[in-house]
């Protein structure tokens, strides 16, 4: 099948490369000249683990083309995928101003019926206004058909995401839409559900509001538990074993962030509002999520009350590890508010170091976490990468002004810790003096 991308981002990248894959000709479409050079020199703009070799052996093959002609895109496939940025406006309304150009584009360009498959993320009725814009572009009248399949990759782990996916959503108004997507995702044996083009819509705020609302209720959970001496570690896992909850995004930390779901949730929000609901629950798991990002810092005052001239180190930048992606990253408000506080930041995160010098061209930007340890005051985990977790704590320790490391993801065991010698932080993890007090009250009781 001849399948067009319109919009070579993440998502547009991802799919482009993997539907190829598949044995599909695929043509991603960009407007922006210079990644449409990028990708036909051989290289790939972003950071997504098994991307590059993915790319690289499909337009190796010829099944994978990249393009800035729109026209050739929409004339040469059978099927359109629109993968353009929807990202929120100052309200929280997703801005749709790319989603209309694309559309105006299509409208102008139709040279025979098309299947045109809305893939980014918008709200509920977007795909008909979509199809009237089209429409109205569309002076010799060619048919057409829009259809709704959202997307549900997770940065990191995308391509495993796209072959190998919980379900697959396809909104459509006619059987033959169906009977086209349907076929055009069957190799991957996965469960398809088919429904109305409003509802495929609704499933992926849906979905990404209510996994948002699953880490800030943990978060929640994890402050009760500082304040009495549980163990969220034990407490969520006591929580996931229930069938009915599972396991999943309940995992404590410093908050969720990325692409999707600050502006799905803020989006969703907006959409209630719209029809008259104001969503308090969602609202509140925005707020939540916000006041968590404050913890690592809050808790570096407690120890130290003055940061002027103390040196923190940041393990960790990018929102969730196996990425590059800074966009709406804890580590950039934490950042933030160290400098507000007038400490002295080095950071060090293995894929997002150039993408963080251009948000803060003023830091210390370390060779490695060993660089990034020495001579600092405190350590800040912010990103749980794997590598992280293998590191030489003790030399790492020896490095330090003082062994005070503060984990914003639990990636470490609070026990081995203190045998190392270190003051030693989690999320919703007993610190000694409390866990001290509790026990002396039990004895004493």
């Amino acid at each position: 099948m001849k399948i067009g991308i319109i919009g070579s981002g993440y998502v547009g990248l991802v799919t482009g490369a993997c539907f190829a894959e598949l044995g599909h000709d695929v043509l991603c479409m960009d407007d922006n000249d210079e990644k449409i050079a990028i990708l036909k020199a051989g290289q790939v703009p972003i950071y997504e683990p098994g991307l590059d070799e993915l790319i690289h052996a499909n337009v190796e093959e010829g099944r994978l083309v990249f393009t800035s002609s729109m026209k050739d895109t929409v004339q040469k496939s059978e099927i359109l995928f629109v993968c353009v940025g929807t990202p929120s406006k100052p309200d929280g309304e997703a801005d749709l101003s790319a989603v209309e150009t694309v559309g105006k584009r299509i409208g102008e360009d139709l040279n025979d019926e098309k299947l045109i498959v809305e893939k980014s993320t918008v709200p509920a009725r977007t795909a008909r206004w979509l199809g009237e814009i089209i429409q109205s572009k569309n002076k010799k009248r060619i048919p057409f058909e829009i259809a709704v399949n959202p997307e549900f990759l997770s940065e990191g782990t995308a391509i495993h995401d796209f072959m190998h996916p919980d379900r697959i959503v396809l909104g459509v108004s006619s059987q033959q839409a169906a009977s086209h997507l349907v076929s055009l995702y069957e190799p991957l044996n996965s469960p398809i559900l088919v429904t109305d083009i409003e509802s495929a819509e609704l499933i992926k705020h849906a979905s990404n509001a209510f996994l948002a609302m699953k880490i800030s209720y943990i978060n929640a959970v994890a402050q009760i538990c500082e304040k009495t001496g549980a163990d969220i570690l034990k407490v969520a896992k006591g929580i996931g074993l229930d069938s009915r909850i599972g396991t999943a995004f309940l995992n404590a930390g410093i908050g969720y962030g990325g692409a999707c779901f600050p502006k799905d949730l803020a989006a969703f929000v907006h959409l209630a509002e719209e029809y008259g609901y104001d969503f308090k629950l969602l609202k509140s798991v925005a707020e939540i999520n916000l006041n968590q990002r404050k913890a690592p810092v809050q808790k570096l005052k407690e120890i130290f009350g003055d940061l002027t001239r103390k040196t923190i180190g940041i393990l960790g930048a990018s929102f969730k590890p196996n990425t590059d992606d800074l966009r709406e990253a804890p580590s950039l408000e934490v950042i933030q508010i160290l400098l507000q506080e007038k400490a002295e930041i080095k950071v060090y995160d293995p894929a997002a170091m150039e993408n963080m010098k251009k948000l803060f061209p003023t830091l210390y930007y370390a060779r490695d976490p060993y660089d990034c340890s020495s001579g600092c005051d405190a350590l800040l985990l912010l990103t749980e990468w794997q590598a992280f977790k293998h590191l030489n704590l003790l030399k790492i320790k020896k490095s330090m002004r003082q062994p005070v490391l503060i984990d914003g993801r639990n990636l470490f065991d609070p026990s081995r810790m203190s045998r190392l010698g270190y003051q030693y932080y989690g999320i919703g993890r007993p610190s000694p003096s409390l866990a001290e007090t509790s026990s002396q009250k039990t004895l004493s009781s």
